[in-house]
């Protein structure tokens, strides 16, 4: 672990406090981490729950592992360390969002209990939420649209999760869902139906 170096002095005493953003919002914040492999559906979830959210008057921000990998985790590969360095990059800027009173909808295969323990310990238990997004290997190899799964069978693609890396099923998710056994629709009605009461305000309506 690095020190803190000697000239680092946060301000974090003298700014405006995430209770008051959330009074402003009308909204408690959170962090919906979503889990599962690739081709499982979290993207195609998020996506559909944040313009669900929206239509409700939610304030959100969607971290996709694509987008994110193009911008901020730019120079990072596969590898073990990696991999770790992405997630807990990904949930320093969420609890950055979580301060502001944004609900944050995050999509990541993050694949083991290791990196999504690093995550909810950075966010902060309470704030963390986790979605099992849950579908064989075979299922996601058949809706794989970017062939991810081939190029890995041929060796082209290292340490690809579920193929040559392991993924390590959530030991106690707030929340699954089978997308081998639900529609979109309903897995995201089902995830509304958990999460609005954590995010609705306890003198407001959502």
């Amino acid at each position: 672990m690095t020190s803190k170096p000697e000239n680092i002095h946060p301000i974090f005493d003298r700014t405006l406090k995430r209770v008051d953003k959330q009074k402003m919002l009308n909204q408690n914040s959170v962090v919906i981490w979503l889990t599962g492999l690739s081709g499982s559906g979290k993207s195609t979830i998020a996506i559909e729950l944040e313009k669900r959210l929206h239509e409700r008057g939610v304030l959100t921000q969607l971290l996709d592992g694509d987008n994110v990998r193009a911008g901020i985790n730019n120079n990072l590969g596969f590898k073990a360390e990696d991999r770790l360095e992405n997630i807990r990059r990904i949930a320093e800027v969420s609890k950055l969002f979580v301060q502001c009173g944004v609900v944050t909808i995050n999509s990541f295969v993050s694949p083991t209990n290791d990196v999504r323990e690093l995550a909810k310990t950075i966010i902060g238990e309470k704030d963390y939420f986790e979605v099992y997004i849950k579908a064989s290997v075979e299922a996601c190899e058949k809706r794989d649209v970017k062939g991810l799964y081939a190029k890995a069978r041929r060796g082209e693609l290292p340490n690809f999760t579920g193929i040559s890396a392991p993924f390590d099923v959530p030991l106690n998710p707030s929340c699954i869902i089978d997308t081998e056994l639900s529609s979109i629709e309903v897995s995201v009605e089902h995830l509304l139906n958990k999460i609005l009461p954590i995010i609705k305000e306890k003198n407001g309506k959502i």
